[in-house]
């Protein structure tokens, strides 16, 4: 077997794409954060004392996706068309689903894959002080589609 990210001698390497066609590529990714039934009961009567996180873990999932290639060292710089968050609070699960399209030579699934954690993490952020339980889960990239 051999991996597109290494080069005959073991180094790591960027694949080069180059030669590629740019098309339409999106990617769906989602992930959990689990929370204690008291957590999940001040988030929905907005009683977190860091405030409403919803809208500061969205922006943070789209802002994060946009930066995946300063975090991810052989991913490529893409220029992204569409990205979209989504946090229910289900039970005492958080669900967070992301969406990213672009018109490019290469894959988006990091980029979704990386909207979703830090969406996570922001959550888990906004939520530290009154849980200490919390914890991330169930990250995987759910569909990506190439239209040429």
């Amino acid at each position: 077997m051999s991996f597109s990210h290494i080069d005959d001698q073991g180094r790591a390497r960027m694949v080069d794409i180059s030669q590629k066609q740019r098309v339409r590529r999106t990617a769906v990714a989602e992930g959990k954060l689990f929370v204690s039934a008291q957590t999940a009961e001040l988030i929905r009567s907005q009683r977190l004392p860091k405030g409403e996180p919803f809208e500061v873990a969205r922006i943070a999932g789209i802002q994060a996706a946009k930066q995946t290639s300063r975090l991810i060292p052989l991913c490529h710089d893409i220029s992204l068309d569409f990205v979209d968050v989504q946090i229910e609070l289900s039970g005492t699960a958080w669900q967070i689903r992301s969406t990213v399209t672009c018109r490019w030579a290469t894959g988006v699934e990091m980029e979704a894959l990386t909207a979703v954690s830090v969406a996570a993490l922001t959550l888990y952020d906004m939520c530290k002080a009154v849980d200490k339980q919390m914890s991330i889960g169930e990250i995987r990239l759910v569909s990506k589609q190439k239209l040429s």
